[in-house]
């Protein structure tokens, strides 16, 4: 016998718009929730990665620092005044979009494919820039196509890094492109993003030598530096805060190198003391 349509189980479309419903419900909050996790994740990884590109960046600007004026007994080379100045600083300018320090040392190198071994004392300098940077902005576009450098848009820089060794015979630092050495080399961009770099020498007193010393301006305080204050401020590539306000980093001595900008991106700033433990004994 045939069974009856009405006594038959099964669901209505009610029913049926009804679990799809809460099903939507759910998916959203679990979105939400999920949005919410990896956005404060992102954040994290963001905060921990700008900061350990400032510190490692400043950590490799300490060592060299450390190194300046740095001799091996018996080192025969004629120093130069004007060119073997064991740390010069230049402030920033015109020409210059952060502060520039060159650090000079002394070096020994070994030709160990001699019989007996030997060796040969070298000069060499290494030198901290900023250049602007040339990461393209997405958000200023040219009239003609393309788009604007961070570096002009919004003056971000990059540190560029360079190790170059004195030529003896020629007397002048020797190009890293042809002198024959694989542990030389010419300016090369190490860290991107970079607000501000600040180098502030620190004489026998603690009194900061502003200007900085160089052959021309207090050539007497050359051989006294005793630390140099280094300051990085790194920014994130990518927005970071929800809301846009004020915030404000400062700078070293000068105020008017401190950064207060008004946007959502998060800066970080490094500040180091660096002892030039080599200088003083010329």
């Amino acid at each position: 016998m045939k069974k009856k349509i009405n006594s038959i189980a099964g669901i209505t479309l009610i029913e049926i718009l009804i679990g799809v419903v809460i099903s939507t419900v759910m998916m959203a909050a679990m979105y939400t929730s999920y949005n919410v996790v990896n956005s404060t994740y992102s954040q994290v990884t963001d905060t921990a990665r700008i900061s350990q590109t400032g510190r490692g960046v400043v950590g490799m600007i300490i060592r060299d620092i450390r190194m300046a004026g740095y001799k091996y007994f018996n080192d025969n080379i004629q120093t130069d005044i004007t060119e073997h100045i064991p740390i010069l600083i230049t402030q920033k300018d015109t020409s210059n979009p952060c502060d520039k320090i060159e650090i000079v040392y002394g070096d020994i190198k070994y030709d160990r494919s001699a019989t007996p071994i030997t060796y040969g004392f070298e000069r060499i300098k290494i030198t901290y820039e900023c250049i602007l940077s040339t990461i393209p902005d997405k958000e200023e576009p040219l009239s003609g196509g393309g788009y604007k450098t961070i570096g002009n848009s919004k003056g971000i820089k990059t540190v560029h890094k360079s190790k170059v060794k004195w030529d003896a015979v020629n007397k002048k630092w020797a190009d890293p492109d042809t002198d024959g050495d694989n542990e030389t080399y010419p300016s090369e961009p190490i860290v991107e993003y970079i607000e501000d770099l600040i180098f502030v020498p620190i004489g026998p007193n603690g009194q900061p030598y502003d200007p900085p010393p160089s052959s021309t301006v207090n050539p007497d305080q050359l051989y006294s530096i005793k630390v140099v204050d280094v300051l990085l401020t790194v920014r994130s590539k990518k927005r970071f805060f929800r809301t846009a306000k004020e915030r404000v980093k400062k700078a070293l001595i000068n105020d008017s190198r401190k950064i207060a900008k008004t946007d959502k991106f998060l800066r970080d700033t490094v500040v180091v003391s660096a002892h030039a433990r080599n200088l003083g004994f010329q």
